[in-house]
């Protein structure tokens, strides 16, 4: 018997935007919002793992799931050798640079820069890229108290409408890149099962582009 395509999908409110493409794919997903306590649902020909956004691409990298639906953020700070054939269009906000409204920093003439961010991997990319020398800190969260208690002079990380970084009394200064949330697949399991995952890729690009 064929075993179902495993999918990972990525919890919280992406979950109800990507449900609802993958329904206009032919895809029912209606399981998963049955019973918010699971984390394994059979939904017909798939078998689908809702996981942390943050670790999609690794159960994808590693065969754990042959497809997952992860942020374009992750995919960039991981740097995993996945095959990304379709941006699925959905999730979509902008990794920002921001520091505080009420003391803007001159990073020429600031002899110690400090960056707070959970995404250190591309925030140094970044540096690189602009010539400007600072101190990268890695947070999980919370990232705007960072330059609140002094721990930064600014932070790098997404926002969509910016309303939060407003009342936590920053302000933007620049956009590294717009995330939105991509299709991913392993590269293994594609060749091993290409007619089921094209099929898939293909109802997909239809619900996306139609």
């Amino acid at each position: 018997m064929t075993r179902p395509l495993i999918l990972a999908l990525p919890k919280g409110r992406i979950l109800d935007e990507t449900a609802q493409v993958f329904a206009k794919a032919g895809y029912d997903l209606s399981p998963l919002f049955a019973d918010s306590r699971k984390l394994v649902f059979e939904c017909g020909p798939l078998r689908v793992l809702v996981l942390r956004n943050s670790d999609i691409a690794t159960y994808v990298a590693y065969g754990a799931a042959d497809v997952g639906v992860v942020g374009s953020d992750v995919l960039a700070e991981e740097g995993r050798d996945l095959y990304e054939p379709l941006d699925l269009g959905i999730g979509r906000c902008r990794m920002i640079v921001a520091e505080r409204a009420d003391a803007r920093v001159d990073d020429r003439s600031l002899s110690h820069l400090r960056i707070a961010t959970k995404y250190p991997r591309t925030t140094r990319a970044y540096l690189q890229k602009k010539g400007i020398t600072a101190e990268v800190i890695e947070l999980s969260g919370a990232i705007e108290l960072g330059p609140l208690t002094g721990l930064c002079d600014r932070i790098v990380d997404i926002t969509q409408t910016g309303e939060t970084l407003k009342q936590n009394g920053l302000v933007e200064i620049d956009t590294i890149a717009n995330v939105s949330s991509r299709l991913v697949v392993n590269p293994a399991r594609l060749k091993l099962d290409g007619e089921r995952i094209g099929s898939m890729i293909d109802a997909l690009e239809r619900a996306v582009h139609g």
